[in-house]
């Protein structure tokens, strides 16, 4: 994919990066640096990439005769940060042939390519003197009108301009990615104090629109905006958690999945971090934030002093507030720190009678009214904690932004955290945060009390599918800007449903357009999402003109409702479980045969049946972080809701390709029989469960519901026709049979496979083989349906994928026989 930004703002701007942008610099290759570098790489820019040169060599090098002159040499420290990057786990680029975008290179050599690129970015050590000295190299190459901006967490910006050129600080700007690059959305932009307009919002439209960030314009104060509440969050845990007596287990308990925070919830989150980076920036903070309220709350507590002196700084050196160890029988074990004695111990599992109350709470922006009122420990450790969060974010009002959502924003993309603060006080209620606030001596801010005398209830409000904030300067609800490219479900669920049941509900998008969303646990594939698929269908083909199968939730569809699968088989319903396996068959072919276009809009994981209805969707728009595979073979069936044919299928319309027709067959089988998982919606391509020319891909997810309706709209007006049932599928018949066979039988017998896994092998090469024909044969694709579907049924009512199965449902994880 080729980043263009050609006239992006045609009539208003001159400048060679505002005309379009091909080619970045980036000078340091740190993990924030090689992190950044791969991400520019994901979308299709090309990167310079840059370090300093070794000044001694390795006794490798040595070894080998090497001097200080040698090329290899003078770029080891880039390249070799370059390939650690891409070694590392989750990988920082969508695919591995991306990284060809890349050229290293060492800043005495090469620093004079810069003159080439549009975008200049520093990305060193957080030392103003070494930021200013690379910033005084980059002058004088630098072509006049490029940008430069540093990836800094909190130095003034004033700092790091100082002697520069008038031309150099009216492009000058803080462009602030959260590690790791690729995963966490926040783009925060400070523009310096010289920094043109027209620089600002080219950097903020950029970050939204191409590296698929949340662009959050930032002011230049000690640690922005996301680094302040997030680290005040954090040392506010910090100094509740001996004062409630309370473990890091508990902590991480309450402070995870249960309020729409990540698994890894505070104290994990700091192990992954590294305590070391978190104290760098709390001590900034403290340093530079003398008047900040919460000024003492910076100090870090004796406990921290201590790990720091210890050096237990988390994952980098082995322990932290965990630590992984092995005990006398060989097991690993998780031990935690215990904060009083500061010793390691077992960890154990916390449970509160208030968490207890939420279980039946799907949506965590629900939980947090029933959490506050909690009458346990969990329940005042609520109390306070968000207590705290309020009064601080409310008095970071206009310090460190004018804007209340840019808080919000920024929380939720660059800690993940499902709610921000103020949405958070929304859900609890402005009075009851109130109430909260002064329960712990605080008072709500001025304009706090303002909006409320003016009978204000809530900071957000929606209107026509439109989200609104309340405005300090305006004193009223104003709209949110930004939120033409988006389509928010939640938005305008109530207001545009055309239909609902316990399992989707139908939406118009306008302009002829319905969206089917999920809504069973985990985006689960049963009978009601089964229905409302075809109701979807029913009523566009009636009164629309296409369908987009899309929701916003984490997941697109983990796949079939397994435990449904397991209950027929259990009670040897074999009849009802015939039915129900013909139905997602059926549904499935309804996606790919209607009078309409049908776009499947998968995004986070789309497994199993998740991935057979993108398959049978007329086009694809899928997020770049779309994990997308048939994992059936995990409890034991083959793919049954026509994931088994459409590989068949595919695999025959790459025959006339030139390649051996059983290679290509082969691969395909593979990719079901070793359930293979896309890391990204570009790797989905090599597996062909995206077809190039066909599918397309979106880096901000936010886009996506959006742009999947442009593309229904385009089919539709392009004249869409209901296309005619395919007959004329090749299968090889006992030739590929034979080939696959031998296959398994050598994997058995080597005990690379069991004989279940065997079992099922065979059972897919027979659908995909189209049987034991005697020579290749052209059949329907009802003829390898009813394959699939025998053979799925066979392979259910095995006791040992029934083990399977109950596994699966027991601990979410595939069990091998």
């Amino acid at each position: 994919m080729k980043v263009s930004i050609k006239k992006l703002y045609k009539n208003k701007l001159t400048n060679k990066w505002q005309e379009e942008l091909k080619k970045v610099a980036i000078i340091g290759s740190g993990i924030m640096g090689s992190g950044i570098a791969c991400h520019f790489a994901n979308i299709g820019v090309e990167v310079l990439l840059l370090d300093i040169v070794p000044r001694e060599l390795t006794d490798q090098e040595k070894a080998k005769g090497l001097t200080l002159e040698d090329n290899v040499v003078r770029n080891r420290l880039v390249n070799n940060a370059l390939a650690a990057s891409l070694k590392s786990k989750p990988s920082p680029i969508y695919h591995k042939k991306f990284a060809d975008r890349i050229t290293t290179g060492n800043l005495e050599d090469d620093l004079h390519k810069i003159k080439e690129v549009d975008w200049v970015m520093e990305v060193v050590v957080e030392r103003l003197d070494i930021k200013k000295s690379v910033f005084e190299q980059v002058e004088k190459y630098r072509t006049p009108g490029t940008i430069v901006s540093t990836n800094t967490s909190g130095i003034p910006i004033k700092f790091m301009n100082e002697g520069r050129s008038e031309d150099f600080r009216k492009h000058f700007a803080v462009t602030h990615f959260f590690n790791p690059p690729r995963y966490l959305k926040l783009f925060e932009v400070v523009p310096g104090p010289d920094c043109k307009q027209e620089v600002t919002d080219f950097l903020m439209e950029y970050g939204s629109k191409f590296l698929g960030k949340t662009s959050v314009l930032a002011k230049d104060t000690p640690a922005f905006i996301g680094n302040r509440i997030g680290i005040f969050g954090i040392q506010s845990l910090f100094h509740q958690v001996k004062e409630l007596g309370l473990t890091v287990e508990e902590v991480d308990k309450l402070t995870g999945p249960v309020i729409g925070r990540p698994k890894s919830a505070t104290f994990r989150t700091v192990d992954v971090v590294g305590l070391d980076t978190l104290v760098h920036v709390a001590n900034g903070i403290y340093d530079n934030c003398p008047n900040d309220e919460a000024h003492d709350l910076f100090k870090l507590p004796d406990f921290i002093n201590t790990m720091m002196e210890n050096k237990w700084l988390g994952d980098k050196t082995k322990q932290g507030f965990y630590k992984k160890t092995t005990n006398a029988e060989g097991k690993r074990e998780i031990l935690a720190l215990d904060l009083d004695t500061m010793e390691y111990r077992p960890s154990k599992k916390a449970k509160f009678a208030t968490l207890e109350l939420t279980k039946t709470i799907d949506k965590p922006i629900d939980r947090f009214k029933v959490l506050v009122g909690g009458k346990d420990k969990a329940g005042e450790f609520y109390r306070k904690n968000f207590a705290a969060m309020f009064a601080y974010v409310q008095n970071r009002i206009p310090e460190i932004s004018d804007e209340l959502y840019r808080i919000d924003d920024a929380m939720k993309a660059g800690f993940g955290w499902e709610n921000g603060p103020f949405e958070i006080w929304d859900a609890v209620g402005v009075e009851k945060g109130i109430e909260l606030m002064k329960a712990e001596g605080k008072e709500p801010a001025a304009w706090v009390t303002e909006m409320v005398a003016k009978g204000e209830t809530s900071f957000y409000t929606v209107k026509n599918g439109a989200t609104y904030y309340y405005d300090l300067d305006a004193k009223e609800q104003v709209k949110k800007p930004g939120q033409e490219a988006f389509i928010i479900l939640d938005n305008i669920r109530k207001t545009k449903e055309v239909f609902k049941n316990s399992g989707v509900v139908i939406e118009d998008l306008g302009d002829g357009i319905l969206n089917c969303e999920f809504q069973s646990k985990m985006n689960t594939i049963g009978g009601d999402v089964l229905a409302g698929l075809n109701k979807a269908v029913d009523l566009a083909e009636k009164d629309f003109q296409g369908l987009v199968i899309g929701n916003q939730a984490a997941n697109f569809s983990v796949g079939a409702n397994i435990g449904m699968i397991f209950m027929m088989a259990v009670e040897q319903e074999y009849d009802e479980l015939n039915m129900a396996i013909k139905y997602f068959q059926d549904t499935m072919m309804r996606m790919r045969y209607s009078a309409i276009p049908t776009i499947a809009a998968p995004h986070g994981m789309a497994l199993g049946g998740g991935c057979e209805l993108s398959l049978h969707a007329d086009k694809v728009v899928a997020a770049a972080e779309t994990y997308i595979g048939l994992v059936e073979f995990g409890v034991g069936v083959i793919p049954g809701g026509g994931g088994s044919k459409e590989m068949a299928l595919r695999a025959q319309d790459l025959f006339h390709t030139g390649d051996v027709q059983l290679n290509v067959l082969q691969e395909h089988f593979l990719t079901i029989g070793m359930a293979k998982v896309a890391t990204s919606a570009y790797e989905a391509y090599d597996l062909n469960l995206l077809q190039k020319g066909k599918d397309v891909v979106v880096v901000n997810k936010d886009r996506q519901i959006a742009e999947a309706k442009k593309h229904a709209v385009l089919l539709a007006e392009a004249g869409y026709t209901q296309p005619a049932k395919r007959k004329d599928v090749l299968v090889l018949g006992k030739q590929a049979l034979g080939m696959f066979l031998v296959g398994t039988d050598s994997m058995e017998a080597s005990k690379y496979i069991s004989e279940h896994d065997q079992k099922i092998a065979n059972k897919l090469a027979y659908v995909m083989a189209g049987g034991d024909l005697s020579e290749p044969t052209k059949v329907t694709e009802q003829y390898l349906l009813d394959l699939e579907r025998e053979a799925f049924l066979s392979l259910a009512t095995e006791r040992k994928t029934l083990e399977r199965i109950q596994h699966m449902l027991k601990t979410g994880k595939p069990l091998r026989n």
